[in-house]
């Protein structure tokens, strides 16, 4: 970018609409979600778009030649579905209000609690005028309010200094500090934690045989079983599963490589999977589900084969998605995810304020207490 050069801020009707290799060019290779196979597989298979109260509206600014310098996946929202940052309560107090709290901007990853760039730069002096046209579309359309969620730590200061509203959570990440395989890291852990993983690890695969696949090695016939798997855990868990069938044959067509699908069988029937996604630093763990319930097979293909999958492809850590306090006996350590949040009417933006003001104090105490109960050896 050059000094003076003119700019032109954007509002795109869907990620597809926008040339694929300029999209990626500012979204890198490190991170998944932010890919263009992966937001147009959701736009492609109708997991995103009408009827699902997610519309695409990725914001961009071009040069005077057309090509894209900065963009953000954004959406209108319809509700406060697939985000897995709360903020219903505040929907509820601007309702109370008698004011309207959706349609609002997300800018994230649909269905996706997990860290990644939300402001894809060609320069960082573009996040400031990226941010006030992603202002300004909220203002001049009427919404409430815009939301950036799971925002990479070294962007934050990007929209502190727009004055944005941050909010942080807590995730359970594993850390691979240089370990050569699953039994150096159990070397880490209390003896007495140690021997339970080692325990559960024996029981989740008495009986079965687990194959770990990526790229060609994941066939139509593996989907078509996920697929069942998915459904049960989505119709447990929010009613209604966000992704659509197509979704995840596109997936494999678009990103098999990027994919690592974990699967028990018993003889040649799958009985379980966990589905991952390969980053550049990062094994991010997405869905899991079964047909069946053994003991212990949950923690082991989403936990303890995440963690031997990621020792073996030299990748730094392993998110394993949201809430799940359980992780942390298995060796996953509560790290801070952080959300962005600019709010158009001042009194609410104060009252806002106040909350996270005020939630702030909690998450960092319970940050501190779980801390303290990691299952590593301690001194």
């Amino acid at each position: 970018m050059s000094e003076g050069e003119p700019l032109t801020a954007r509002v795109f009707g869907s990620v597809g609409a926008i040339d694929a290799g300029q999209w990626d060019a500012l979204a890198g290779a490190d991170n998944p979600f932010v890919s263009h196979d992966f937001l147009t597989a959701l736009e492609d298979s109708g997991s995103v778009g009408p009827g699902t109260g997610w519309s695409p509206a990725p914001i961009g600014i071009e040069a005077d030649d057309g090509s894209l310098l900065a963009v953000m996946p954004a959406y209108l929202k319809g509700h406060s579905q697939g985000e897995y940052v709360f903020d219903h309560a505040w929907a509820d107090a601007w309702h109370r209000a008698g004011r309207e709290y959706y349609p609002k901007l997300q800018i994230a990853a649909p269905f996706t609690p997990a860290t990644g760039p939300r402001l894809l730069l060609s320069d960082e002096r573009l996040a400031q005028p990226l941010l006030q046209a992603a202002e300004t579309l909220c203002r001049n359309q009427g919404f409430s309010s815009a939301h950036a969620t799971f925002i990479e730590p070294g962007q934050l200061p990007l929209f502190a200094d727009a004055g944005w509203l941050l909010r942080s959570d807590i995730q359970f990440h594993w850390e691979n500090r240089g370990y050569r395989d699953f039994d150096d890291f159990l070397a880490e852990l209390a003896s007495r934690k140690r021997k339970a993983v080692r325990k559960e690890r024996a029981a989740a695969q008495d009986g079965v045989t687990i194959r770990s696949l990526t790229g060609a090695d994941i066939l139509p016939e593996h989907w078509d079983a996920f697929w069942i798997f998915y459904q049960s855990t989505g119709a447990r868990k929010w009613g209604q599963p966000y992704l659509t069938r197509d979704a995840f044959t596109l997936f494999g067509q678009r990103m098999a490589d990027r994919i690592l699908l974990v699967m028990a069988f018993e003889g040649e029937r799958p009985i379980a999977g966990a589905l991952n996604f390969i980053g550049g630093e990062a094994l991010y763990g997405r869905y899991w589900g079964a047909t069946r319930d053994k003991p212990f097979l949950h923690f082991e293909l989403c936990y303890y084969q995440a963690i031997d999958a990621a020792i073996r492809l030299g990748l730094k850590r392993v998110e394993a998605g949201a809430q799940g306090g359980h992780k942390l006996a298995r060796g996953y350590e509560p790290v801070k995810t952080w959300s962005a949040h600019w709010i158009a009417d001042p009194g609410f933006r104060a009252a806002v304020a106040d909350f996270l003001e005020r939630e702030r104090d909690g998450i960092a105490q319970d940050q501190l207490y779980l801390g303290q109960h990691t299952p590593f050896r301690k001194g």
